[in-house]
């Protein structure tokens, strides 16, 4: 049987109102970082408790993207939009820019550099991303080498038929001439051996 459906009012008792709280608010926090990644949006979150504890999660900076939802909505002072739109810009760079260093040090990484700040599970997890690596590497690399030897038997097939036509016309070239001798017919045309179309006229 399925879940009955949950009526939505104040939830009395403390107790049950916290755990609901704590499991709500979990899943609202996976959710937003989930639809950040998953298309790439720009989310900020911010939850108060009802003892007014503050959670939030932002997959950019809080300020910027508070800043530029202040912005589009109209709520930012005219004097402010100039430094508002400046900051946004500003914060952009600055993420940019911890992006590029994140980039580097993950490269660095990968050639087994700077590694000391890395703890034993950050290391297994490189380890395992250059294991997966290796293996797409040689499975790469096998079906090159595999569609090369195709190739190449292709070609000595061809080149070997190739050379059979060859060696036949050849044959039938060389008994050709091998059959000619020298004779004269009644117009004087003498044939020569080795060539099967050399013809002379007489003059005599």
């Amino acid at each position: 049987m399925g879940r009955g459906k949950v009526e939505l009012k104040r939830i009395e008792n403390p107790t049950n109102r916290q755990v609901t709280f704590s499991k709500r608010r979990n899943g609202l926090l996976k959710k937003a970082f989930e639809l950040s990644v998953l298309c790439d949006a720009e989310v900020a979150v911010l939850i108060f408790s009802p003892s007014g504890k503050a959670y939030q999660y932002a997959s950019h900076d809080t300020h910027r993207t508070i800043a530029r939802y202040k912005s589009e909505v109209g709520l930012a002072k005219p004097g402010d939009q100039g430094i508002t739109s400046m900051e946004v810009w500003r914060n952009e760079i600055d993420d940019l820019k911890r992006t590029v260093d994140a980039l580097e040090a993950r490269d660095m990484h990968f050639s087994g550099e700077n590694l000391s700040g890395l703890g034993m599970k950050d290391l297994k997890q490189l380890e395992r991303q250059i294991r997966i690596g290796v293996e797409r590497i040689r499975s790469k690399k096998r079906r090159i080498i595999t569609e090369h030897i195709t190739y190449l038997k292709k070609r000595h097939k061809d080149l070997q038929e190739e050379n059979n036509n060859l060696q036949k016309r050849l044959h039938e070239i060389q008994a050709a001439n091998t059959s000619c001798s020298i004779i004269s017919d009644s117009d004087g045309t003498r044939v020569f051996p080795g060539f099967s179309w050399t013809c002379f006229k007489d003059n005599h």
